[in-house]
């Protein structure tokens, strides 16, 4: 809810990236958009200025304050990033990356592969990890939170290990089986090495709208504290 406090700036990711192959196909996955979305008109609702960088084919938000900056491909995400980082007093990185993209020299942007009756092999090579770059050009009262979807039996091991990796705030935990869904039954897990010492999960599945709001009550104090603890010590 607005309160005295000096306006904050959410930037989210939210949407799936395209890795071309060609000048029609390309590398993609099945997320939606829309979690970020949801968790964009939510921040306005409440007071926030938001920006969201919102990849392809993926849903917009209904709030016409949020500013919506789209992006292609993890190489257009990541001079988003770039961009967009610095001014952020949050990132909610809820874009689903590809961890693979063709190589250079197996792209075809300016036309259409032909079918042929052989078998196409392309190389891959791996995408940067935008969440650990984001993490190591942070300011240090800048709190980032990022995502770990993964089969139910590992997801708390896969999220913790994350945290360490990236070296990020917090992390949102959610079982695999939720992709696609309009629910939602996640985990947030703190970073102590980080001064984030917490562990609050949803209460059973809730819908993406309602995830929204939950996830923002867990972290606004924790920007919040940050942002007058910043401001504290450039006074002193």
């Amino acid at each position: 809810m607005p309160s005295n406090d000096p306006e904050l700036h959410l930037l989210i990711t939210a949407g799936p990236t395209h890795e071309p192959i060609d000048a029609v196909r390309y590398i993609g996955n099945r997320s939606s958009g829309r979690l970020g979305s949801a968790l964009a008109d939510e921040a306005v609702r409440r007071g926030w200025r938001v920006t969201l960088l919102l990849g392809p084919a993926a849903i917009l938000p209904e709030r016409p304050e949020v500013d919506v900056v789209r992006f292609q491909s993890t190489a257009d995400l990541e001079a988003c990033l770039d961009e967009h980082l610095g001014a952020c007093d949050a990132l909610v990185m809820a874009a689903a990356v590809a961890d693979y993209r063709p190589a250079q020299d197996e792209v075809d942007r300016g036309a259409k592969r032909r079918r042929t009756g052989e078998g196409l092999t392309l190389r891959l090579v791996a995408t940067p990890d935008l969440l650990a770059r984001c993490s190591a050009n942070a300011r240090p009262d800048q709190l980032l939170v990022g995502f770990a979807l993964e089969p139910e039996d590992t997801m708390m091991d896969s999220a913790r290990s994350k945290l360490a990796r990236k070296g990020i705030d917090l992390v949102v935990a959610n079982p695999l089986e939720t992709m696609d869904s309009s629910t939602v039954r996640a985990v947030l897990i703190g970073n102590p090495e980080r001064g984030v010492d917490v562990q609050q999960s949803t209460d059973g599945r809730i819908t993406k709208a309602d995830f929204a709001g939950w996830l923002l009550d867990q972290i606004t104090p924790l920007v919040r504290n940050r942002a007058r603890s910043e401001r504290t010590h450039g006074q002193a």
